[in-house]
């Protein structure tokens, strides 16, 4: 599948936003800790990504009911479903000069994750955590994804990459009082 950027402006993916507000303080202080353990830039996204995967759990997976969307919200309270891990990814990524952009699949309901710019290409990674059925990994070489769509299934990979939160995503998010609200409002398409 070819990825194809919503704009041209490289620099878009490095911006922040009311989402990937990766000028926040604890955006900054967790960025900064992660890059004094990196030995690049390679290595950062990296222990990035695990970082989000790893020590933030799924708000499904752990039962959490409370619903994030800001990066910085996502850190602090340490939940968030897939669109809030890629958002809080994104931050931690783009904190570090690293383009990052949002990206969709499409299954029962659209999934978020995120695609890094390393050596002129864009690599999708899935921050969503993993579980039993679940081994998502950090990779430049082969993509290593939660979730594989079956297209006979009517399932599908949405090839645009954004800069910003799709507008379906974020309204959802934001609208939600609580995850089991969110749950009955989840986009079913972008």
């Amino acid at each position: 599948m070819e990825l194809i950027q919503n704009t041209s402006n490289l620099s878009a993916y490095l911006a922040a936003d009311e989402a990937i507000d990766h000028d926040h303080p604890i955006v900054r202080e967790v960025a900064e800790r992660l890059a004094r353990e990196a030995v690049d830039s390679y290595a950062y996204a990296r222990l990035a990504f695990e970082f989000v995967r790893d020590t933030i759990p799924h708000s499904q997976d752990s039962g959490d009911l409370r619903v994030t969307w800001r990066a910085s919200d996502v850190l602090k309270q340490r939940t968030g479903i897939c669109y809030a891990k890629a958002h809080a990814l994104a931050a931690l990524l783009r904190a570090e000069d690293i383009p990052t952009a949002l990206c969709y699949q499409k299954f029962d309901v659209v999934h978020g994750l995120v695609a890094v710019r390393f050596n002129g290409a864009w690599h999708r990674q899935d921050p969503r955590g993993n579980k039993p059925g679940v081994d998502a990994q950090f990779s430049l070489d082969g993509e290593r994804l939660a979730f594989t769509p079956e297209p006979e299934s009517n399932e599908m990979d949405y090839p645009v990459l954004y800069a910003e939160p799709h507008q379906a995503v974020l309204s959802v998010l934001k609208a939600a009082p609580d995850r089991p609200y969110l749950w009955k409002t989840l986009p079913t398409a972008l």
